[in-house]
């Protein structure tokens, strides 16, 4: 492929900055989005972590799970499928593990406030897990992770949703895109952040005979995250499997703090350099700069938060629809100013 191939193909991922919009203020899209959830039946503390994570995801421009995903949730809170106001419940404690019931409602809130009592508990005993069941769509896994980072601490985060395996079915099926997400905190650079699906190769009969290699690592990837998110975090248990939500997912979450493996400061003094070296070298083909994983998202988020989330055309009639159907006032005309 030639370079005007290659920026071709990087064109047809779903999260780019969009060519033509507006760019509305993060805290005016953050409002906006907790309005939505309240007349969903949320409690207002919920809604608006609702409003601050998928908001935050459109700063990253990750806008599949970041407001794109109001239009599902909203659907199924209507719906009656996902409990708008769920009683999470500790169902284990020790002092580096966490198990948590999410009582049939979105998987953000078990996992996020989840994410900050084993943060709290890494502090202590050096690294703490986390797992949770019986609840909805967690979101991006890199959500928990960033929240580790911010903390001086490692994170990794893997998901999962029930499903059956089908002995009629070949075993390649069970490559599917549960999530994974790895972060290592950095000083001045930006941090490191895997955030993607693990079924990163589903087969092909042609590139697996001409290339097994690449196929087994998806396969096996694939595997150990549904094993972590899912089959570990307790989906298959039987009260998990009866309730009246769509409650089929769950997921592992582990931090680790860094200031238990180096005295404080030193691994992200590590990291910078690794990083800072990296960056000096030639971009990918069809990329303007050098980045690491996760360092796109986080020269978005900067520039971003301070000229406005790009808000897309199409993107904008979907949440003014979901405007409409709630009862909110969009406000985004106020920016129209703003648009390129």
């Amino acid at each position: 492929m030639n370079e005007s191939e290659i920026k071709h193909a990087l064109k047809q991922r779903r999260n780019l900055s969009p060519e033509h919009g507006i760019r509305v203020p993060f805290e005016a899209m953050q409002d906006f989005v907790a309005a939505l959830f309240s007349e969903a039946g949320l409690r207002d503390e919920d809604a608006r972590l609702m409003g601050q994570i998928l908001t935050g995801n459109d700063l990253r421009c990750v806008f599949s799970h970041g407001t794109n995903a109001c239009k599902e949730y909203l659907h199924h809170l209507r719906d009656g499928g996902i409990n708008p106001r769920p009683d999470v419940k500790v169902v284990h404690e020790a002092p580096g593990a966490l198990v948590l019931d999410g009582d049939g409602g979105l998987g953000y809130f078990p996992c996020w406030h989840g994410t900050e009592r084993i943060i709290a508990k890494a502090k202590t005993c050096g690294s703490a897990v986390l797992t949770t069941r019986n609840h909805h769509h967690f979101g991006a896994a890199g959500n928990y992770t960033r929240r580790a980072v911010a903390a001086d601490c490692i994170g990794l985060a893997a998901s999962n949703h029930r499903s059956t395996h089908d002995p009629d079915r070949p075993v390649y099926s069970t490559i599917t895109s549960s999530p994974l997400s790895i972060a290592v905190p950095a000083g001045e650079q930006p941090p490191l952040i895997l955030d993607m699906a693990g079924g990163i190769l589903g087969f092909n009969e042609d590139q697996f005979a001409a290339n097994p290699a690449p196929f087994f690592k998806s396969f096996g990837l694939s595997n150990i995250i549904q094993v972590l998110g899912g089959a570990v975090a307790g989906i298959y248990l039987e009260h998990c499997t009866q309730g009246p939500w769509i409650a089929n997912q769950g997921a592992f979450i582990a931090v680790f703090d860094t200031s238990h493996l180096m005295p404080e400061g030193q691994v992200q003094a590590q990291v910078d350099q690794y990083v800072g070296d990296a960056r000096k070298m030639q971009p990918v083909p069809g990329t303007d700069r050098t980045e690491l994983t996760g360092g796109n998202e986080w020269a978005l988020e900067r520039e971003n938060r301070e000229r406005g989330i790009p808000l897309g055309n199409e993107h904008r009639q979907m949440l003014e629809g979901l405007a409409a159907d709630w009862g909110i006032d969009p406000l985004f005309s106020e920016w129209e100013d703003t648009r390129f």
